[in-house]
């Protein structure tokens, strides 16, 4: 067990570095940011000065050398647009925000997936199994940032039931949550159900009935728990898509979140907040999935032998 959980560990620290190199590879494709520091009228010794104070002026192997030693020790740099602050204290300030979110929307798809999923395989071919399936091609079908949009022309410019934009208490999360959520429903949903199909069809279950077991207990507690498998195999997937999903979500709703800052982070250019928004994204997706690996050896022993 020791073994799985250490090369499962190694695996996630491999990622981490693969992904830091081509975050840092890629925040440099957008343009110079000496373009926008600098006034249009700028002459080369204003952009050489600014060029060394920053660091710009040195080869790529070696800013990405100084990046990662600085990043090993949780610094990201100063941002170049928020002057004053540093590019992890900001992401550190909204990612509450963001999880707070996140948090909502996870919850929202576990409550109404899982049940809507087990039910549906049970009653496989009733109206409830065609209403299931209507709702996963919905949830699959719809964009998130349309969803969020049309929530907020319907429920909250119409209706007047919910705020717009902005954070607040848990009126303010409703929207936003169900439009991140949504998709996540969908898909949930129909992992939930042909995992239960299968499982609804083996060999234990018919000897549970047979047993005398209540249907209740026999669906469950014997059948969800075999069948969850698949469904957990994906919230490792969720995880991550609640995060990255943020990103048009929090600029839909103007939600205060890491979503946002990155948005304007590569709006403005500004190298140091974006690879600090990534690398915490990549991080909690990162820990996420090394959770789920560890949580595979429990529900199923043989995969910690693999």
């Amino acid at each position: 067990m020791q073994r799985y959980i250490l090369r499962r560990f190694l695996h996630s620290l491999l990622a981490i570095w693969v992904l830091s190199m081509i975050v840092f590879s890629l925040a440099r494709v957008t343009g110079n940011p000496l373009d926008v520091l600098l006034p249009l009228e700028a002459g080369p010794e204003e952009y050489e000065r600014v060029a060394k104070h920053w660091g710009l002026d040195k080869p790529l192997y070696t800013q990405y050398l100084i990046f990662m030693g600085k990043a090993l020790r949780g610094d990201f740099g100063t941002s170049w647009k928020w002057q004053g602050h540093t590019a992890m204290s900001l992401v550190v300030d909204r990612l509450p925000a963001t999880l707070q979110l996140a948090g909502l929307a996870l919850l929202i798809s576990i409550v109404i997936s899982v049940p809507i999923g087990v039910m549906a395989a049970v009653m496989k071919d009733t109206p409830l199994d065609s209403l299931s399936k209507l709702i996963a091609l919905l949830g699959q079908s719809l964009p998130s940032f349309w969803l969020g949009i049309v929530l907020m022309w319907v429920f909250a410019v119409q209706l007047g039931w919910f705020p717009t934009s902005g954070r607040g208490g848990l009126s303010y999360m409703v929207l936003p949550g169900i439009a991140l959520g949504w998709f996540q429903v969908a898909a949930l949903m129909r992992l939930t159900r042909s995992s239960m199909l299968e499982v609804l069809d083996s060999e234990f279950v018919k000897l549970t009935r047979i047993k005398g077991l209540p249907e209740w207990k026999v669906i469950w507690k014997h059948c969800l728990r075999n069948a969850a498998i698949v469904p957990l195999t994906y919230f490792g997937v969720t995880a991550s898509a609640l995060l990255t999903g943020s990103v048009a979500i929090e600029s839909v709703f103007a939600w205060p979140g890491t979503g946002l800052l990155a948005v304007d982070a590569v709006r403005a250019r500004d190298f140091q907040v974006v690879q600090a928004v990534i690398i915490v994204f990549a991080g909690v997706f990162i820990f996420t999935n090394l959770v789920v690996d560890v949580l595979y050896a429990y529900l199923d022993p043989r995969i910690r032998y693999q």
